[in-house]
């Protein structure tokens, strides 16, 4: 007979016993990270963090989250698409905001030289928590859509086999089998090889564009074998690489180390740390020059920002991308937390008395990537 969650988690040394399992069942199916002390060597790893358990989610949730997932797909792509909204969102932050405001110094070039690729990759993650009403109700509410660099579609790959192990060495046997299958890595694989086909030349590349330091370097590399599979090579670069062998020709094709890319696949680049030199914003520019396909592209950067996702929050903002869906209007602001400006003035100064008054019910979002540091 398969036991409960609850009989197990009251079963101090089974929990005990599970963490060991779980630590070498991740190891063995290959959800790891390099450590902080050693992020370069392909020698030393750790497994990365994980639950012991999955979490549950009620089903009409879980379908909620794949309904309103291609709307917000959609919806990154018109915003990225409309200059006016982009600069009027983006005003009050590039002038506080250095890194935000290079960005989009970038994009304002790119965009009056005129944009060389109509080709444009997405690869977005949404972040979302279950929101627990007072009646016990569950909801979807959303924290951040992840534009750029959005990670741990190769790991998330393999935790089910991980997940299903531990519940059945835990006898949690009904679990087990409602745990989903899930490769993102082989659907994200799926859009780089499209757009690397409409490209149009079989002997260019895929670049992914990486940091110094590569703890999550597996993560990628989930990504990479499944490109290899379908025979699209790949190449790894960091900035220092591309502003030392990088050029555009005459039709502003991206040449690397003299091979010629088709994607641009930003891992890297989505904090200020990332650009340690001016070479390495002269290395962006050029790469949102070329005529390579970018995942994203500067417009899909910005869109992604926290403030652009605090500017669609209000009424009546969201219909101006979708004036005639007003169900996929609703779907969307249904996932929506709540989100307040503290620009100066009067509405800032609204934000923060709300805040002051009842400041258990917020919380106070970075406009970073990479946790907000």
């Amino acid at each position: 007979m398969s036991a409960t969650r609850e009989e197990v988690l009251r079963d101090e040394n089974l929990i005990e016993y599970l963490q060991e399992i779980a630590r070498d069942s991740a190891f063995l199916h290959g959800v790891l990270m390099r450590t902080k002390e050693t992020p370069n060597s392909p020698e030393v790893a750790s497994y990365a963090p994980f639950t012991l358990f999955p979490t549950r989610v009620p089903s009409a949730v879980f379908t909620q989250v794949l309904t309103v997932q291609t709307h917000f797909n959609r919806l990154v792509d018109r915003v990225s698409q409309n200059p006016s909204f982009l600069e009027e969102s983006l005003a009050s932050t590039i002038k506080v905001d250095d890194f935000t405001a290079r960005l989009f110094n970038i994009y304002k070039q790119v965009k009056e030289e005129g944009w060389a690729q109509a080709i444009v990759l997405g690869l977005n993650r949404s972040d979302y928590m279950l929101d627990q009403s007072p009646d016990g109700g569950t909801s979807l509410k959303q924290i951040e859509i992840n534009t750029i660099a959005a990670s741990f579609g190769g790991l998330a790959s393999q935790t089910p086999d991980v997940h299903r192990h531990i519940l059945k060495v835990a006898n949690l046997l009904e679990e087990q089998n409602r745990i989903l299958d899930n490769n993102p890595a082989a659907g994200l694989a799926r859009g780089l090889a499209k757009a690397w086909e409409l490209y149009g030349s079989e002997s260019a590349v895929v670049m992914f564009l990486v940091e110094d330091l590569q703890r999550n370097i597996y993560d990628h590399r989930y990504i990479e074998n499944e490109l290899w599979k379908k025979n699209v090579p790949v190449i790894r670069r960091r900035f220092e690489d591309v502003c030392r062998t990088g050029h555009l020709d005459q039709r502003r094709r991206l040449f690397v180390d003299s091979k010629e890319i088709a994607i641009v696949y930003f891992r890297n680049g989505y904090m200020p740390q990332n650009y340690t030199s001016e070479q390495s914003w002269d290395a962006r520019l050029m790469m949102e020059r070329s005529l390579a396909v970018k995942c994203p592209d500067i417009s899909t950067h910005l869109a992604g920002t926290k403030k652009v996702q605090q500017e669609l929050a209000p009424a009546g903002v969201l219909e101006r991308f979708f004036p005639d869906e007003p169900e996929t209007v609703a779907q969307i602001r249904a996932t929506f937390a709540g989100l307040y400006t503290l620009d100066m003035g009067e509405e800032g100064d609204k934000t923060v008395a709300m805040a002051l008054a009842n400041p258990d019910q917020y919380v106070l979002k970075p406009q970073r990537e990479g946790g907000g540091k």
